[in-house]
Parts: C-alpha cells; sequence; structure tokens
C-alpha cells in the first residue's frame, strides 16, 4: 500500500498524542540525555553580542548546533554557511532589497524522527528547524513553515530577512518531511502533512521556551506566517492553536477541504484541457473555456505554458499520492504527462468519484475557517498554480460563514502569482507579492500593538508606471475596489 522508504517510526505527533508532544515541548530544562550539542562562540558579556549563547538548549530536540553570528540574514549566512540558497531560489524578485546589520544566534539542530530526506548538515535527518535571535530584539517571535516541500531555510529571503531585522527572533521548520517523495513518510494517507502541522505547533513551544532562556522573558507576541503551503500552517494553526500565537499573515495558503474545492478536483481538468488549447485549432476555444471553469482567470493565459511544465502534472501527481495512493496501484506518484486513457492516470482523476477513505484522508488536513485570532490573508490574482478562486476568495467565504469575519482581512493582488521570481521573466505582466506580504505584516503589528484596524478587505489594484524596484519593495494595501467588489 503504502512505501517502505523513508518510514518514520510510530510517530508522538500523531493527532492520538498531543500531550505527549506539548510535555516535550514545554520542558525548561534540558534536551534529551541521548541529545547532542554543538556551540560555536565568542565570548559574550551578560546581554551583550551572543549573551547566554552556551546554555541554550532546545527542548525536545535531539540534536542542536548553536553559533554566535556577526549577520543573522542572508547578507552573512550565504558566506558563513549558515543557510541554503538552493532552498530559497525562485521565491523572491531579483530587486529585492537585503538588509544587513543583525548580529545574533542562530541554532540548527533537529527533533526525533526517523525520515531521512532531508540532507542539510549531512545530518540526513527530518524534523530540522533553524532558530534566529538578534542582539537587539524587539520582544516577538514569527514562526515559518515552508512552502511546497522545501526545507527550513526557504523562507530566509522572503521572509526571515525582513523580520530579523525589524529585531523579532525568527523560527522555521522543514515540517518533517521534505522533496518530491515526501509521501512515502508515514503510514496512511495523509499522514505527511498532518506532520507539517505538528512540526509547526511543536517549534513553536520550543521556539518559544528558547527565547525565554536566551531573553530572560518569554516573547510578548508570537506570529505565524508563510506562502503556499506555508500559508496554508498558518490557516491551520490559528484554526487549531490560536493559544500559541497572536495573529498571522496567510501568503496564498493550500486550501484542503474534503468536499473541495482542493487542489485534486481542479489540477485533472487542467491537464485535460491544456494540451487540447496549447496545440490550437478548431477545439482550442473550447479549451480555454475549460480552463477558465477550472479556476484560472481570463489573462492569464501568458503563464500557462511555464506551469504545465513546471507544476500541475507533477503537483497533481504527488499530491493525489500522498491523500490516495490506491488510484494508480502499485505505480508511485502515477505516470507523468500521460495521456487521457491511460491507466492510473492523473490526466483522468476524478476526485469526486473516489472512495470515502480518499474524503477522509483530505478531512485529516482540511480547513474550517474557524480561526481563533487574527489572520491577514494575501493571494495574487493571476496564480495558476492554487487559482485564486478556488482557493483564497473560498477559504475568505469560509471565515465569514464561522462567524470569525472580524478576525480576518483578505487582500487580492492584482497582477500577483504563485512565485515571485516570475516577476522577472514577465515584468509586465505581473507583480511582486513580497512587499505586499510585508505591509499586511505590519498592519497586522498595528492592529495588535495600537488597536488600528488594517485597511478593508478587497483587490488591490496593480499600480501603473512603476519601476520593477520600486515594486519589489513597495505595496498600499489601502489601493485598490472594497471588498464587495471581489467574486
Amino acid at each position: 500500500m503504502r512505501r517502505p522508504t523513508f518510514r518514520s517510526s510510530p510517530r508522538l505527533w500523531r493527532r492520538g498524542a498531543p500531550a505527549a508532544l506539548a510535555l516535550a515541548a514545554l520542558t525548561l530544562t534540558t534536551a534529551p540525555a541521548t541529545a547532542t550539542t554543538t556551540t560555536t562562540a565568542a565570548p559574550s558579556a551578560p546581554g551583550g553580542h551572543c549573551a547566554r549563547l552556551a546554555h541554550l538548549r532546545v527542548p525536545g530536540a535531539e540534536h542542536q548546533q548553536a553559533a554566535c553570528l556577526d549577520e543573522l540574514t542572508t547578507a552573512g549566512t550565504v558566506v558563513s554557511g549558515h543557510t541554503d540558497p538552493a532552498d530559497w531560489a525562485g521565491l523572491t524578485p531579483k530587486d529585492l532589497a537585503v538588509p544587513t546589520g543583525v548580529p545574533g544566534i542562530q541554532i540548527d539542530g533537529y527533533f526525533p524522527d526517523s525520515s531521512t530526506t532531508n540532507t542539510n548538515h549531512g545530518w540526513q535527518h527530518d524534523a530540522q528547524f533553524v532558530i534566529r535571535m538578534p542582539d537587539r530584539w524587539n520582544g516577538g517571535l514569527v514562526i515559518a513553515g515552508t512552502p511546497g516541500n522545501r526545507e527550513q531555510y526557504a523562507n530566509d529571503r522572503a521572509i526571515g530577512d525582513w523580520v530579523l531585522a525589524r529585531g523579532y527572533a525568527y523560527a522555521a521548520t522543514d515540517k518533517g518531511n521534505t522533496g518530491l517523495a515526501f509521501h512515502r513518510d508515514g503510514k496512511a494517507p495523509g499522514d505527511a502533512i498532518v506532520e507539517w502541522n505538528d512540526r509547526v505547533t511543536q517549534l513553536t513551544r520550543a521556539a518559544r521556551a528558547t527565547i525565554a532562556q536566551r531573553y530572560h522573558r518569554p516573547p510578548a507576541r508570537t506570529l505565524v506566517t508563510g506562502m503556499s503551503n506555508g500559508g496554508y500552517l498558518v490557516r491551520w494553526q490559528l484554526e487549531n492553536h490560536p493559544e500559541l500565537y497572536d495573529g498571522g499573515v496567510d501568503w496564498e495558503g493550500t486550501l484542503w477541504r474534503a468536499d473541495g474545492p482542493n487542489l485534486l478536483d481542479f489540477l485533472p481538468r487542467t491537464l485535460r484541457a491544456y494540451p487540447v488549447y496549447a496545440a490550437g485549432g478548431e477545439g482550442a476555444e473550447k479549451a480555454r473555456e475549460e480552463m477558465y471553469a477550472a479556476g484560472f482567470p481570463a489573462g492569464s493565459e501568458f503563464l500557462w505554458p511555464y506551469h504545465h511544465k513546471v507544476y500541475w502534472d507533477l503537483t497533481q501527481r504527488i499530491y493525489r499520492e500522498e491523500l490516495d495512493p490506491e488510484y494508480d496501484g502499485a505505480t508511485e506518484a502515477g505516470t507523468p504527462y500521460c495521456a487521457t486513457g491511460t491507466p492510473g492516470c492523473d490526466t483522468d482523476y476524478d476526485y469526486a468519484s473516489r472512495p470515502d477513505e480518499v474524503r477522509r484522508a483530505v478531512e485529516r488536513i482540511a480547513l474550517t475557517g474557524r480561526i481563533g485570532k487574527p489572520l491577514m490573508t494575501l493571494h495574487g490574482t493571476l496564480d495558476v498554480l492554487l487559482p485564486i478562486g478556488r482557493d483564497s476568495d473560498v477559504y475568505a467565504r469560509m471565515v465569514r460563514e464561522a462567524g470569525r469575519g472580524g478576525l480576518h482581512r483578505y487582500y487580492r493582488i492584482e497582477g500577483g502569482t504563485h512565485a515571485d521570481s516570475l516577476v522577472d521573466a514577465f515584468p509586465d505582466g505581473l507583480r511582486p507579492l513580497t512587499p505586499c506580504h510585508r505591509t499586511a505584516f505590519t498592519a497586522l503589528e498595528d492592529w495588535l500593538r495600537k488597536g488600528h484596524r488594517p485597511p478593508a478587505s478587497g483587490t488591490v489594484a496593480l499600480p501603473a508606471g512603476q519601476d520593477s524596484v520600486t515594486l519589489a519593495n513597495s505595496c498600499s494595501l489601502g489601493a485598490g475596489k472594497p471588498a464587495g467588489t471581489r467574486p
């Protein structure tokens, strides 16, 4: 049924053991007796540069190594080897500014886990994390889960650099499994994604305790943020563990609903329609309409060839394998770009007709909209991996229907797409979301600390006449159409 490679042992982080997980993460003494700790330190005065470095222990960590760094942002960590540029490649526009001047402590490590997809540091160990604590701390903590199936450094450029420069401590997790074969981790359909959520919860508790050791007080506020799958994690955390956070910023989070929409119901339609559209001929116009019906907006056609080549087929196959491995029998993650009619072909996948156990697997990871703390959501109108009409438009409605609309702001960013690096390839048709994320984050800060309500939800217009550097580093959420104009 499930592939034996990369198996995890029966998991502490299963839903049935939240109390054990919480206990492990909240222990404020030392790491487990079998844990190993490495410290690379420069002598520091009490309260000074890298103070208390040698005394820091991440609760529950099996292994950690701490370093005193002159620069915690990627301006320094690329050179010092404390990040992995390949992990964040393609997520930000080339003109995004890189802040500097953030000395402090970085702790890398991992929690107990038996899967081995993450090769960072030569550890061959999953459940890796990074915690960064600046010398000049503003009292806050930012938690991030990674987009896609990337590792713990994936948000370093898009999120980590900026929040560290603002004085926040920052912590990120690899979610417990990585890579395109992430679906091999676990015993039952949905296990790998269930672990993502539990690993974020685990890291939040452990990071809060570690910060209390470093600064002699717990964080005054804890914010959670992330893009794509990381945005899904933000939504899930604020629905299921609002007690751990003061608020969050959801950047184009993935929507999972047992009754749809979800990517398993719109991507197969896309895989069937796009080749007909691309081939031209008399069927092309009907295929274009089918693409629109699947959720892809008019005007996004220039992005379709790239996403067909890079995203749609692969995304459908690996997530279907995670949630419905029986569909293609012994084949693992389907057959790339198979023609309709091929046995077990994901092009022909019909989520609505699959057995009830498939919907039960999705239900394990599903969102409800019942957020318990303030949430800012932003999503590009030209996202053609997670189309806005099938994703955040729906999630915003779920939040309202759950009676939590007062806690939510939703910004539809005109001209934004799923990956900001595409702005460099299509500068005349796209704008980056990174600066809009930062504006939303700042608005959330003011909402929480000063009681200033953020701009009303709505569509943020694409500004005319701005150069690429300005677009990469600025975004006003107040310049747009009111909420009532969105679908």
